[in-house]
């Protein structure tokens, strides 16, 4: 099936959906789909204003568009709301092509707390709406998330969790972090909407070690110098760094999925995190790690939690979630609409704080029906560009192979 991507987070940037859609593309060849990335890799931008390291891609609908055209994809699939994005969709409007749109940040509270001027969340949150009103399905990676975008007037919300390579992001029993013990670790980007500060400022003993880079870096090095620094790492080394920590610390209010929690989890290292939205979806509490309104209270759990145990902890939940298949109907229409899953890689599946599996979770009104799909049946249905009843929605766990999904809507 001929499947394009549009997407303004691409390499160099270091964040989680980079990942999630480096790690999806790459699936999805290899099950044979050929797979098309409308990215801002050698397209002209500008630096992001208060962001420099993310650039605003110069490109119009009229270009897009007929990249659109010469790829002919049966499948189109927006991710994110920049510049790509809207020329994406403006483009998808002009040729009456359906798609899909996946919500990973929210933006507007990251604009607000940058421009603290009355109406700014709320102006941003109308943006985002806007934006995604003509998808056919708009992607988000917990219940939760789905909720709160209904209260702001989003429709046709579909759940897609997020997953982790196991073969990567395992337990490694190497200790490549010579610092005093007990160490806290950070991973992610260093902006001031990820809370670091909250984490720089626990008065505790160990070393406090933050892997990732963004424009804080510069106010908080000089300002917390028995913090250590190491910026950016990548693969089997930030795999490695990660499961050599004690604890991960995540202190973000704000984060719509937060992948760093399973790719910790998944390599034995229990998550501290404040009992908000996200870390409830992710952190079976007490287990794999620890949630608290006091983040000194919830580090100082985490750090009694047995490392075998999280991963077990973890592990369980993936082999409940195996026996499981939640599918939900969708609106009828006559373009081909499906859900494929990650078959060749391990992930590691959401939680919520009552370890209650929330892959494939969908509620409200869209009503709820039991019907088992198999992954290949799916692929089937891409390849045959056949409509199913149903979708298969099912994730599964640290145990597992299917966690992962994308959404993407045929083309007629």
């Amino acid at each position: 099936m001929r499947i394009l991507i549009a997407t303004d987070a691409w390499s160099p940037q270091v964040n989680g959906v980079v990942r999630t859609l480096t790690a999806l593309i790459a699936e999805l060849r290899q099950r044979g789909h050929h797979v098309t990335a409308l990215t801002p890799e050698g397209r002209r931008s500008l630096p992001l204003p208060f962001y420099t390291e993310i650039g605003l891609t110069r490109v119009t609908a009229k270009e897009i568009g007929r990249e659109i055209d010469e790829v002919r994809p049966q499948a189109i699939h927006i991710v994110t709301e920049g510049p790509i994005g809207w020329a994406a969709r403006k483009a998808c409007l002009r040729r009456g092509l359906p798609f899909t749109t996946a919500f990973h940040t929210r933006f507007a509270e990251y604009a607000a707390a940058r421009l603290p001027v009355p109406g700014v969340k709320q102006l941003g949150w109308l943006i985002l709406r806007h934006f995604h009103k003509p998808s056919r399905a708009v992607m988000v990676p917990t219940q939760r998330v789905a909720d709160e975008l209904a209260s702001w007037g989003f429709r046709n919300l579909k759940v897609w969790t997020r997953g982790v390579d196991r073969s990567l992001f395992r337990p490694y029993g190497e200790d490549v972090l010579g610092y005093p013990r007990p160490i806290l670790l950070y991973a992610g980007r260093l902006a001031i909407e990820k809370g670091i500060e909250d984490f720089l400022r626990l008065d505790m003993p160990g070393t406090k070690v933050l892997v990732g880079d963004g424009p804080e870096r510069s106010v908080l090095e000089p300002r917390y110098p028995d913090a250590v620094f190491l910026g950016y790492r990548k693969n089997g080394n930030y795999a490695r760094i990660l499961a050599a920590a004690d604890v991960l610390v995540f202190p973000s209010r704000t984060d719509t999925f937060g992948l760093v929690m399973l790719e910790a989890m998944a390599s034995g290292t229990p998550v501290a995190a404040y009992d908000v939205p996200s870390p409830c979806d992710v952190i079976e509490n007490g287990i794999t790690g620890c949630l608290d309104l006091d983040l000194r209270q919830a580090v100082a759990g985490a750090l009694k939690l047995d490392r075998a145990a999280v991963v077990d902890g973890a592990g369980a939940v993936g082999r409940a979630v195996r026996q499981q298949v939640v599918e939900r109907p969708l609106e009828p229409h006559r373009h081909l609409a499906a859900l494929v899953g990650h078959g060749g890689v391990r992930v590691a599946g959401a939680v919520d704080h009552h370890g209650a599996h929330r892959a494939g979770e969908q509620g409200g009104p869209h009503g709820a029906e039991l019907r088992a799909v198999g992954e290949a049946e799916v692929a089937d249905l891409l390849l045959a560009q056949r409509p199913p009843d149903r979708l298969h929605v099912a994730g599964g766990g640290l145990g597992g192979h299917v966690g992962q999904q994308v959404g993407v809507t045929g083309l007629a």
